[in-house]
């Protein structure tokens, strides 16, 4: 995904996702499809833990579960994430990015996710590491508000009870395309995102901040831009997010009391344990 967003437009190395997807194994074998895999497993858990417990615990706070307080619930919880994310999608993006195109010269720089932010924070401090908070915040709030709310809707339209014998396959639905509605609601600011993590590493910055960046991309390459590498975005969303909120959600089924449970709720974190 990352390298469709920020290839170059007069030098494009890919045609598309299936095209990209066959250059990396043909160039880099399998292996660098799992380039950058280090840093969303590094925190991917805490990210997880710390979702889905701040949108359970702002929902409890916020007294009613209504679609509104589920889309505050989500936007609080993708807000407060941000601090693990932006560092862990900066590793990621730098990762993925060098020893490609214009990225060769910088081959060797990082030899893993770990390493990459210890040199990037020697060479440019806190600043350097919390390279596009401001564009992963706006991305992030809006887009697990629309997460959590979709969930929500799906789940009660579903009517993801307990006792049902379909319960699997309908939160898996249910998740999977939450996911896509939670990336299709800020595709965009990710995109640029991407732009601005990976600005500088093949030389001189393009761009001085998001209004410019937006500004150029445009300019260059015009509205499609915003869309690069959501294919490839898609494909990947459902099968995750599917996976993620079933499993939370029959984790918290068989955490609590048989008495207590008597549907799904949507919002997996909604009645979770507090430790969450």
């Amino acid at each position: 995904v990352v390298r469709l967003q920020v290839q170059n437009v007069e030098k494009p190395l890919y045609r598309g996702t299936f095209h990209c997807f066959q250059s990396i194994i043909k160039q880099e074998t399998a292996f660098g499809l799992y380039k950058g895999i280090g840093s969303p497993m590094m925190g991917l858990t805490f990210i997880n833990a710390l979702v889905f417990g701040v949108q359970g615990n702002t929902l409890r706070a916020l007294g009613r579960d209504t679609p509104l307080n589920q889309f505050l619930a989500g936007s609080a919880a993708g807000a407060i994430q941000c601090v693990i994310c932006c560092p862990m999608e900066l590793a990621k993006t730098r990762m993925q990015l060098q020893g490609t195109g214009e990225y060769k010269l910088k081959s060797k720089n990082y030899k893993n996710s770990l390493d990459c932010l210890i040199k990037i924070y020697r060479k440019e401090g806190l600043k350097g590491i919390n390279r596009g908070m401001v564009s992963t915040l706006i991305r992030e709030t809006p887009s697990f508000g629309f997460y959590f709310l979709t969930y929500d809707c799906l789940t009660r339209y579903l009517g993801c009870e307990a006792e049902d014998s379909y319960i699997i396959p309908k939160l898996l639905l249910a998740g999977g395309m939450s996911g896509i509605v939670s990336w299709l609601s800020t595709y965009p600011v990710d995109v640029i995102k991407s732009r601005l993590q990976a600005d500088g590493v093949g030389g001189v910055a393009q761009y001085k901040g998001i209004l410019d960046c937006i500004r150029k991309s445009y300019h260059d390459e015009g509205w499609r831009v915003f869309t690069r590498g959501l294919t490839s975005t898609l494909l990947r969303a459902f099968p995750v997010n599917a996976a993620t909120f079933a499993t939370v959600t029959v984790f918290l089924m068989y955490m609590r009391s048989e008495e207590t449970l008597h549907e799904c709720e949507p919002g997996p974190a909604i009645q979770q344990p507090s430790s969450l």
